[in-house]
């Protein structure tokens, strides 16, 4: 018997032929596209990094020119000063508070207005529908007045309450609106297998729903920490002791009539980017699945 030599199969389809002249042709765009990416790490990261950089320089290093990046003279003086200071620390606590009772409290009503939207039929439903989109869409400060008078009628001026209920004023819309649409995305026979087992309409959300929808109640959940963490304007106007401030406040606080620590102010910041750093890079998974789910009908 006598071996018979066989060639290898080529490839016909034109895409597995590379062809050196479009291999020429896609550097310039590649470099173009390395340029791009350089320059918005560069505008996005290099703001942080002096941030951190000053944090550890005192007001003068701060000032000199050439401005380094690196200080010789690395100190923590300025994280002494916040972290020893039970006036600033108390900007923390309540923060923390806050941002955690709004989020909580926030994913509790989401869910459940979730599933009402999402599995049953009822009078008003799309009229509700509509109503949550149009509040999503108004300007918060236009309503500041207003509601500035509603708070100090209730007498929650001042407490945590009101600043609970306020956030969940502006949570809870996009919250229900998110969760809506993941929940649409589940399908409705785990609810009937529930159903046929004998359990109620609360026992398919929690026992088989809820578990299922841990990336969407996260992407939420870290979203709705965000904005109570970070938001000003209602914390100004609807607190008045140093003892309800939370920490945008205490930032703004940290800028004399005079004089400014801009080192302290540094510091400060860096803390407070910490908690919402954290978050995002701890539930990243989950996040960015969450966002995505329910964005394609299937």
């Amino acid at each position: 018997m006598t071996a018979v030599a066989t060639k290898a199969p080529t490839p016909k389809n034109k895409k597995y032929q590379q062809n050196p002249k479009h291999a020429v042709r896609d550097i310039p765009a590649r470099i173009f596209i390395w340029i791009g990416l350089l320059a918005g790490a560069a505008f996005a990261g290099l703001p942080v990094l002096w941030m951190l950089s000053s944090s550890f320089k005192s007001n003068r290093e701060i000032f000199e020119f050439p401005p380094r990046l690196l200080t010789e003279s690395f100190s923590f003086d300025a994280y002494l000063a916040i972290l020893s200071d039970p006036s600033r620390l108390r900007f923390f606590i309540n923060s923390y508070v806050v941002a955690i009772c709004v989020t909580i409290l926030t994913l509790v009503v989401a869910i459940h207005a979730a599933y009402a939207f999402s599995r049953f039929t009822f009078r008003m439903k799309h009229p509700l529908k509509l109503l949550i989109i149009s509040v999503q869409a108004v300007p918060p400060i236009t309503v500041l007045i207003p509601y500035f008078g509603i708070i100090v009628a209730l007498k929650m001026y001042d407490t945590y309450p009101g600043l609970i209920f306020t956030y969940m004023l502006f949570t809870l819309p996009y919250a229900i609106i998110m969760m809506t649409s993941y929940m649409n995305s589940l399908p409705r026979e785990l609810d009937e297998a529930v159903r046929v087992d004998g359990g109620s309409s609360m026992t398919a959300l929690w026992r088989v729903l809820v578990p299922v929808s841990v990336p969407g109640i996260v992407s939420v959940g870290v979203y709705t920490f965000m904005i109570a963490w970070n938001e000003y304007l209602f914390a100004l106007t609807l607190t008045s002791s140093e003892s309800m401030r939370t920490v945008p406040i205490g930032l703004q606080l940290l800028m004399g009539q005079h004089s400014f620590q801009w080192n302290e102010i540094m510091a400060m910041s860096i803390l407070g980017s910490i908690p919402v750093l954290a978050l995002f890079l701890f539930f990243q998974r989950y996040f960015m699945s969450g966002l995505t789910s329910g964005a394609v009908k299937n």
